[in-house]
């Protein structure tokens, strides 16, 4: 959708998008500053597979610090990007055949990285709700002794929605009694949160020494085009992960990973929070416009990230102008690009009957993509 949005714009067609998980704001002036040393250094031999262990350091003592866990150095992985983490993770832990439970809607790339390590993704449905989150009932039902492990993404991609401890507690409760079971944290959003605490399942007992947490810099730091991440695990799966990562991309970009060092030296906080204020005044701002002029897609208030998934059962079956009955998700996103607004379609995290919007761009450009929104769903006909 976005290569074909740059198409459109290529051709002088205007379309607002709405479209990318990417923060629209600069790399931190101390980050930017610590790449530029780290070039001028002229120095640039090939980095540690597991990372240079300064920012291992500095990883570890950030957990420690903000959610007091007790990780060690050796237990950080650092990766090109998240989504390697999280590959890493998979590839480590899950034999062929084994099943790995994705609560829906999930990340578009959970199911084909599962697919990937040759395991079986088994997708449980969640609903407005209870918030698009997994039930203890639900997770306890979808156990079998196939099953290798949980991923949770909290805050969510795409909801924002976030799990708090007493509902994560819950979902140990079920995890103690299949010891077998593993929970892959994907952590990449939390520390852009508006409400509620900062918590990560390995903050459970139950749950330290079986929990893998995956994270990065994409978000926070907006440097994804840097493509740095890093994963935290028990020993033993740390150095499996190190083993993999060895063999098919080794170490990561060395001058990213001076940058990200430069960023959590410093109050890592007080450096993201213009960035999450911003994106809350966002939020609220689509809030309030879609509980005055389109309250049919069930509009809330997500806890973290920058995105709004946004419920348009109200509009299938419905005709446009020119004729077409839109089916589906992806039909109303079709006739959503003609009409000059990119969104995304549900149906990439699982739900034909949702779209995905981001607000990871500028307040204007957001309000004019409302407003198209709005006049395309207002010319539907019933």
């Amino acid at each position: 959708m976005a290569q074909r949005v740059r198409e459109l714009h290529a051709a002088g067609k205007q379309v607002i998008s709405l479209l990318l998980g990417e923060p629209d704001f600069p790399v931190p002036e101390p980050l930017q500053e610590a790449a530029i040393a780290a070039i001028r250094e002229g120095h640039a031999p090939y980095p540690p597979v597991a990372g240079i262990l300064p920012l291992r350091e500095a990883i570890a003592a950030y957990y420690h610090r903000r959610y007091g866990l007790p990780y060690r150095p050796s237990q950080v992985v650092i990766s090109n990007g998240s989504k390697q983490a999280i590959f890493n993770a998979l590839l480590s832990l899950v034999e062929p055949g084994q099943e790995v439970i994705v609560p829906a809607p999930y990340w578009v790339s959970y199911l084909p990285l599962i697919q990937l390590a040759e395991a079986r993704p088994v997708i449980l449905p969640t609903t407005a709700e209870t918030g698009y989150k997994l039930l203890p009932d639900q997770l306890e039902a979808a156990i079998t002794p196939a099953t290798r492990a949980l991923i949770l993404c909290s805050p969510s991609n795409p909801t924002g929605t976030a799990y708090t401890p007493t509902e994560l507690h819950a979902l140990a409760e079920v995890l103690e009694k299949h010891p077998s079971v593993w929970v892959i944290s994907d952590e990449i959003y939390e520390l852009i949160r508006y409400e509620g605490e900062a918590f990560s399942p390995a903050q459970l007992p139950a749950l330290y020494e079986r929990t893998v947490i995956c994270n990065g810099f994409s978000k926070a730091f907006a440097m994804p085009g840097w493509r740095l991440g890093y994963l935290i695990a028990p020993q033993a799966l740390a150095e499996a992960a190190t083993k993999v990562q060895g063999q098919t991309t080794a170490g990561a970009n060395l001058i990213a990973q001076k940058a990200a060092l430069a960023g959590l030296k410093g109050d890592v906080e007080a450096l993201v929070a213009p960035m999450i204020k911003a994106f809350r005044a966002r939020r609220d701002a689509i809030y309030a416009y879609l509980q005055n002029h389109l309250p049919q897609t069930r509009p809330y208030l997500p806890e973290g990230a920058f995105y709004y998934f946004l419920d348009i059962s109200a509009f299938l079956g419905r005709e446009t102008p020119r004729g077409k009955v839109l089916s589906s998700a992806d039909d109303l996103v079709e006739y959503l690009l003609e009409e000059g607004v990119a969104v995304v379609s549900g149906s990439a995290f699982g739900s034909e009957r949702h779209i995905r919007l981001s607000y990871a761009v500028a307040l204007p450009d957001i309000e004019a993509g409302l407003q198209l929104l709005t006049q395309a769903l207002g010319a539907l006909q019933d």
